[in-house]
Order: structure tokens, then C-alpha cells, then sequence
């Protein structure tokens, strides 16, 4: 929004209002058809026959003009009905690079912001960045700025005798304050001087002039939490306003009928979209799941508040706020999600687990859901399991050259256990299934043993544990070895009774795979001992182990390089990497605004050797066994993610946040 002068666009709002100088000229005497033929018609009926009365010749017809010809110039710049605009949509583009600038949010606050406020209609842009923990003062001050208005503080210890004017307020009501944020603060000359938090309602400045019986209302911009302060000063207590609906016709109107189905059955699709007039529900559910597709998002997280409902994507890795569906909604939200998932819609007292089969633009998608009641209703995530996603080969996940080699040779050795180690969400599964895709399944029998079982992998027999009738790892993993298996997939090793089965079956001539969670590889075999196996089993079992982390990727788009800070260059010297140029995250429209898109992975291969053998039987502790490593050419997490760096891959900071020290 351009900066105006205020002061001329209340003037002429408030012209009708002023008092006819003696002497001077009213503006009606100034009109062309001010001293026009009689009308055709008595005096206040010509709205109701405006129309039959267009073509009456004893009406003199003022020619049609441009909306900016009706008004007056200021106004005319705030508010112009060409376009179909209302008063509130605004450009807020010019107030958003201000705000950037001037260091009240960060570029990438900024771009989440506005991509709540273009998936919510009715949010204001600096609503939303208030929500997501920006600094009021700050964000208040260059909103002034970009107005062209004064920013001031209410002195809440002065209250009434100076802070604000107590009579205005008043005459105003404490409701009508608190409803439209303004706080009158004091008379200059014939002036009222008006606090506001929305200096871009111009036609509210006219309404408060009217209400306060004064000449003129000059305006500044205050925060919210002042004028809600001085309300609590004057006695007229807190309360909270009612939220403002959200147009939902705005965003249902952008689903199709065809963009979500839910499959009940392999043989039987239902469309969600065949309901879609009895209730706005079942399209807004869809809209989460399309907007969540559409972004990439890997997990939905619908987490209900008081007064607010937040839907949140994952999207590489990192949570961001998508947007803020009207409170009231929540519970029918979390409702249908349960029917779609086949879970019990009465029951919000106790955390429940489903899965939702469903198709979105032409592919099939399973979400995994869980349930969990809060003070609020029941928080709802969702884990979107795309099999596209899945297929990956192993040259695409980022290993090294060399790291890829011994990996190979390791997944494809006839017998021992080999381990992926990582936290939830660091791609151990993805990494397994692309392992998988490279043996034989013709010529081998591969079978797995999930909970649960995410992907489905032709070829390969996929068998899910059941805690509650005791079909666990270890029985799973027995029965197997019935099965004449030349390569087993664990999904995890759990308990003693799982490792020790695994370990007997390694040692007995089959390929196992699994996973543990631990922090990097050398820690895995410390667990193994930890978790009751003798070091003598491990140390003869174990091929390898495979820890990894998985790095926000640089956006091709707007990735650049800089000249580093002095502390970073010496960070950057003491980790072997030139000191004259890194890599930076800038954002731009196409990664929304992070400076990333999409991820890679860092690795830490731990091949076992005769060597190792010998030292694992002697039960080392963690410090000693990592040296040991190390030395014997390991390359660590940290060591490869300055790689990655060096190759423009990714940035420190994303290394830094996902590894420590000892990685």
C-alpha cells in the first residue's frame, strides 16, 4: 500500500459533515444539475423508480464516470472498485518487503505467512505473522512507516489522566474499542486523536468521527496489546473478540470432485466428492490432503486450540504452518477423517491408529493416521506414504562413490546381519527398499518382517507383526526361517529375543537386514551388546553398519555463494573446507521462501573387518570403539556433510542442525 497523507482523505470523508461557512458556496451549488427540471417524481422516492425513470426526459441524467472521478483523489488512490477488490484485500507485497528489510521477521516467516494467508481467506497478513511469535512493536512501527502515519506507545501508567482520554472512550463503548482496535487518546484543537492497529480501514476513520461528534479524527498506529492494556486500565476488563468466519466457499470452490478418492476396498473406490453438498466438511478435508500433496509434504499435523485450529505440513523434514481452518470445524474435521479411516467417532477419550486408502490426482496414497486427545479435542497426524517417492535408487540418495561400493557389497553378501541406524524420519526404510530392488527376486526368496508395512514391494512377501495376538518380530522372524528365505528385512530389532533369532539366523547362512535406532554406527553395536547378546555373537554376525541423517537440499533456483563470516571461516578451516566462498540459502517463490527444496542424504559406513571382530569381542566401550573407527578410515556423518556442503548440495547450517560433534 502506497504511503497518503491522511489527513487529506478524512477531509474528504468528512466534508459532508462540516458546517456550511457563512458566506461560502455549498458544494451541491457547484453541481451541474444542481437547479435541474422538477423530477418526475416526489422527493426520496427516485431509488425506488431509478430505473423506470433513466430514459424520463424531466430527469436530467448526470453522465457515468470513472469510479476515481466520483471521489477524491487520496481516496481514490486507497479504494477503487475496478478489479472487484475489496477494501481489505490490498497489496500487502510492498508492506512485506518492508517488514523483511527493516528486520522485524525473517524472509522465511515471511513467506509462511503469506502462504497461510493465500490458503485462508480473511487472515491479514500481519495477523498471522503476530500468531506465529513476531514482535508487535516492530511489525506496528513499519506498518506506520509504510502508511505514512505516526507510531506511538499508550503510557498504561498515566491511564487516564494522560495516557488515553477516558471520556472518548466512553462514548465509544469498551466493546467497540476491543472489537475494532482503536483507543482515542486525546483532543488536539478539534481533532480527536485516534490509536489504531489497522491504519488501512480508512471508512472506519469517518465512523469513529461520527461517533466522537468531533470535527476530524487524526490517526496513529499503536499495538493491540496497548489499547487491550489501557482497556484493562479503565476498568472495562479482557475479554477475547469472536474470531472473524473464513470464507470456506473461497477455498471448497478450488477442489474438484475427482481431485480425492478413498478406496474402502481394492475393488471399490468411493468418491469423497459425491457428498460434497450436504456438508463443507468432507471438501475441506479433501483440500487438506490436496494442498498437502501439492507441497510435498511427507506428514499432516491438525492440532485443535482454544480459539484457533492450525494445520501444519512436514515438508523436508521441517514442520510449517499451512493454515488456519475456523475453530468450530475442528472436531467435524477430526470426524471425518475417523470415518475415512474405519476408527470409532464416538471414542475421543483414548489415542486410536487407522489407515486411510485414498487416490489423489490419479495416485494411490495410503495415510497413516493417529489420533490423540488433548485439552482441546483430539490432535489428528497424519504420514503420507507415497509409493512415488519410494522409488528411488540407490545412486539417487547421495552416498559417495566409494561409500556405494562397499554398501553393495554389503547387501548382497550371502549371510550376517547388516544395520541401518538412524532417528525416526532420517530415510532408514527408504534406504532398505532401494537395497532391496537391487538383488534378484527371481532368483531369491526375499521376505520382510514390518510393523507396519508401509510399502508394498512386488516380489518380495511382506509380513506385519501384531503385538496384542503375539505375533511379534522374533515369532515373525522364526517362522520365516521355516520359509526356506535367502534374505530377511527386519524392521526393527527391538529385544533380546529378536536380536538373538537374528543373530542365529545370520550365523546359519541368511542375509538379515534391520534397523535400530541409535545415533550413529558405531553406537549400534554397543546396543547389541547392551540389549543382552554376547560381544563374541555380535562381533561374528555383524557385516556392517549404516547410520544416516538426511540434509534439507539447496534450492537450484536461488542457492548463492558468499564470503563467510570470520567465525565461519574458521569453522570452515577447522573442517578442511576453503574459507573464501559458502554456500547460502536465500528463498525465492519456488522453495516458499526457505532457501531448500527437497533432501539428500549424509552417510557413516562402518564396515566390519577381521580386526573389528576381535575388538568387539573384547566389549569396548562407545569413546574407544568410534576412535578405533576413525582411525581405520570411517568417514563420520559430520565429515560427509561437509562434503555435501562443498559439493553446493546443502548449506552448514542444515549439517550443523541435524549432526553433533561426535558425528
Amino acid at each position: 500500500m502506497s504511503k497518503y497523507n491522511i489527513d487529506d482523505i478524512l477531509s474528504e470523508l468528512s466534508d459532508s459533515g462540516k458546517p456550511q461557512r457563512k458566506g461560502g458556496k455549498h458544494r451541491i451549488d457547484q453541481s451541474e444539475a444542481a437547479f435541474s427540471p422538477l423530477p418526475s417524481m416526489p422527493a426520496h422516492q427516485g431509488d425506488v423508480g431509478r430505473q423506470a425513470s433513466l430514459d424520463d426526459p424531466a430527469v436530467k441524467q448526470r453522465p457515468r464516470t470513472a469510479p476515481d472521478a466520483r471521489v477524491g483523489k487520496a481516496i481514490s488512490d486507497v479504494f477503487s472498485p475496478e478489479g472487484g477488490t475489496s477494501g481489505d484485500e490490498y497489496d500487502t507485497s510492498e508492506l512485506a518487503q518492508e517488514l523483511v528489510s527493516a528486520g522485524a521477521v525473517s524472509a522465511e516467516d515471511m513467506a509462511q505467512a503469506q502462504a497461510i494467508v493465500k490458503q485462508t481467506p480473511g487472515r491479514r497478513l500481519v495477523e498471522v505473522l503476530l500468531e506465529r511469535g513476531a514482535d508487535e512493536e516492530s511489525v506496528q512501527r513499519v506498518v506506520a512507516q509504510n502508511a505514512g502515519l505516526t507510531f506511538e506507545r499508550i503510557d498504561l501508567h498515566a491511564g487516564l489522566e494522560g495516557g488515553f482520554d477516558g471520556q472518548m472512550l466512553q462514548r465509544l463503548g469498551g466493546d467497540y474499542c476491543r472489537g475494532h482496535l482503536v483507543m482515542p487518546l486525546r483532543m488536539e484543537g478539534q481533532r480527536a486523536v485516534m490509536g489504531v492497529v489497522r491504519p488501512d480501514d480508512v471508512f472506519l476513520f469517518d465512523e469513529l468521527r461520527e461517533r466522537l461528534g468531533v470535527v476530524g479524527v487524526k490517526v496513529v498506529v499503536v499495538t493491540g496489546f496497548d489499547i487491550r492494556g489501557a482497556l484493562e486500565v479503565a476498568g472495562l476488563g479482557e475479554q477475547q473478540a469472536e474470531p472473524q468466519d473464513v470464507d470456506l466457499n473461497e477455498i471448497l470452490d478450488q477442489v474438484d470432485e475427482q481431485d480425492v478418492q478413498v478406496e474402502k476396498s481394492e475393488s471399490q473406490e468411493v468418491d469423497l466428492e459425491q457428498k460434497a453438498g450436504e456438508s463443507p466438511v468432507i471438501r475441506y478435508v479433501n483440500y487438506i490432503i490436496q494442498q498437502a500433496i501439492k507441497e510435498g509434504a511427507s506428514d499432516i499435523h491438525i492440532e485443535p486450540a482454544d480459539k484457533k485450529l492450525k494445520v501444519r505440513f512436514r515438508i523436508d523434514g521441517v514442520l510449517f504452518e499451512a493454515m488456519n481452518p475456523p475453530a468450530a470445524m475442528s472436531a467435524a474435521i477430526t470426524s471425518r477423517l475417523k470415518i475415512m479411516a474405519n476408527l470409532d467417532i464416538s471414542e475421543r477419550r483414548i489415542p486410536q491408529d487407522g489407515r486411510i486408502r485414498c487416490v489423489v490426482a490419479g495416485r494411490k496414497l495410503d495415510l497413516r493416521m493417529s489420533t490423540l486427545p488433548n485439552t482441546y479435542g483430539e490432535k489428528t497426524v497424519m504420514r503420507i506414504l507415497d509409493t512415488k517417492s519410494i522409488n528411488v535408487q540407490l545412486e539417487d540418495l547421495g552416498f559417495a562413490e566409494d561409500t556405494l561400493q562397499v554398501w553393495r557389497s554389503l547387501v548382497t553378501a550371502p549371510h550376517g546381519i547388516t544395520l541401518v541406524t538412524g532417528p525416526t524420519g532420517s530415510g532408514k526404510t527408504t534406504t532398505l527398499y532401494a537395497s532391496l530392488r537391487t538383488l534378484d527376486k527371481n532368483k531369491m526368496n526375499i521376505s520382510t518382517v514390518e510393523d507396519p508395512v508401509e510399502y508394498h514391494l512386488e516380489g518380495i512377501t511382506q509380513t506385519q507383526t501384531h503385538e496384542k495376538i503375539g505375533m511379534t518380530f522374533a515369532k515373525a522372524l522364526k517362522a520365516l526361517l521355516r520359509q526356506d528365505p535367502d534374505v530377511i528385512m527386519l524392521g526393527e530389532i527391538r529385544d533380546m529375543e529378536t536380536a538373538l533369532t537374528a543373530v542365529q539366523a545370520a550365523l546359519t547362512g541368511h542375509l538379515v537386514l534391520s534397523t535400530l535406532h541409535t545415533n550413529d554406527a558405531p553406537s549400534s553395536i554397543t546396543r547389541l551388546v547392551n540389549i543382552g547378546l554376547e560381544p563374541f555373537l555380535v562381533g561374528a554376525a555383524v557385516n556392517g553398519v549404516l547410520a544416516q541423517r538426511l540434509l534439507r537440499r539447496l534450492c537450484k533456483h536461488c542457492k548463492t555463494e558468499e564470503t563467510p563470516s570470520e567465525e565461519m571461516a574458521e569453522f570452515l578451516e577447522m573442517q578442511g573446507l576453503g574459507s573464501r566462498k559458502v554456500w547460502t540459502a536465500k528463498g525465492c517463490e519456488k522453495c516458499r521462501g526457505t532457501g531448500y527444496s527437497g533432501r539428500v542424504g549424509i552417510y557413516e559406513l562402518l564396515a566390519v573387518d577381521d580386526r573389528l571382530r576381535d575388538v568387539i569381542a573384547g566389549n569396548p566401550n562407545v569413546s574407544e570403539f568410534r576412535r578405533m573407527c576413525m582411525e581405520r578410515g570411517m568417514i563420520t556423518l559430520r565429515m560427509d556433510g561437509m562434503n555435501k556442503v562443498k559439493q553446493g548440495l546443502s548449506t552448514v547450517q542444515e549439517v550443523l542442525r541435524v549432526t553433533d560433534g561426535n558425528h
